[in-house]
């Protein structure tokens, strides 16, 4: 039997829902969740087989979307971090009609680099599914290591990530391995060209997962949309600059009259 977690918080009279990254669960959004409460109604998640999210498989993109999007108001913001970037964008692209905005977060249409496209080698995301089988708390910290990188309050922003995820049941190798797999395989460069409802890109600028580069092809083939790249944010910018972060969220969905781009 499958559960799904889901937690309602919060005043405003927008609904947002946050999806987390990979290996992470709806504990990461803790260090914000007072600075929007009062500007949404927050629905944290814990993506399927993630945290307390339990009884899945591995899931396909389209699949993890579907699973979230059922549970979700008939209105609302979408914002997801990485991986959870991916799968708010999928669920955007599947019910366009419920979805007022998406807004993603050190995220990327596609995270694989190819010809001409900036991103992590395909050999180092397959790489780190082989070494999950082999060591699997080591790999995971190596990776939530990779997130802080390069940030003022690096180590720090490390151990916040490492405690969310020893609070929480940890997913199992196979739903790990198949998140990876989406990170390796999954291309929403050509859907999201039609798309018509607002959306928000916030980069880092010392993001070693999702290079600044992709932000700048993005503006050029997305004009509607507005993307911004915090200076010396890396790829948990909402951990390291919580207020500059929520400002932007806020000024972009929080107002009784969000804007549009």
């Amino acid at each position: 039997m499958t559960s799904l977690y889901w937690r309602t918080i919060g005043s405003g009279s927008n609904d947002l829902v946050l999806l987390h990254g990979w290996g992470l669960n709806a504990g990461v959004w803790s260090c914000i969740e007072a600075r929007l409460s009062p500007h949404f109604r927050l629905h944290l998640v814990d993506l399927p087989g993630y945290g307390r999210s339990r009884g899945y498989g591995v899931l396909s993109l389209p699949q993890m979307a579907e699973e979230v999007a059922a549970r979700a108001p008939e209105h609302a913001w979408w914002l997801g971090w990485s991986l959870g970037g991916l799968v708010a964008a999928q669920a955007a692209l599947a019910r366009p009609a419920r979805v007022d905005g998406l807004i993603t977060v050190a995220s990327s249409p596609r995270f694989s680099a190819g010809g001409d496209w900036p991103g992590i080698k395909p050999e180092a995301l397959a790489g780190f599914g082989q070494q999950l089988s082999q060591d699997f708390h080591r790999t995971v910290e190596r990776f939530l290591a990779l997130q802080t990188l390069g940030t003022e309050t690096a180590r720090q922003d490390a151990r916040r990530l490492k405690q969310v995820v020893l609070e929480q049941p940890l997913p199992p190798v196979a739903v790990l391995t198949g998140g990876l797999d989406i990170l390796r395989t999954a291309d929403l460069r050509e859907p999201l060209d039609a798309f018509d409802r607002p959306l928000l890109r916030l980069y880092g600028y010392l993001d070693g997962l999702v290079p600044r580069k992709a932000a700048a092809l993005l503006d050029a083939r997305w004009p509607r949309s507005r993307g911004v790249v915090m200076p010396k944010a890396a790829h948990a910018p909402f951990i390291s600059h919580p207020d500059l972060f929520c400002q932007y969220i806020i000024d972009f969905a929080g107002a009784p009259n969000p804007i549009t781009v």
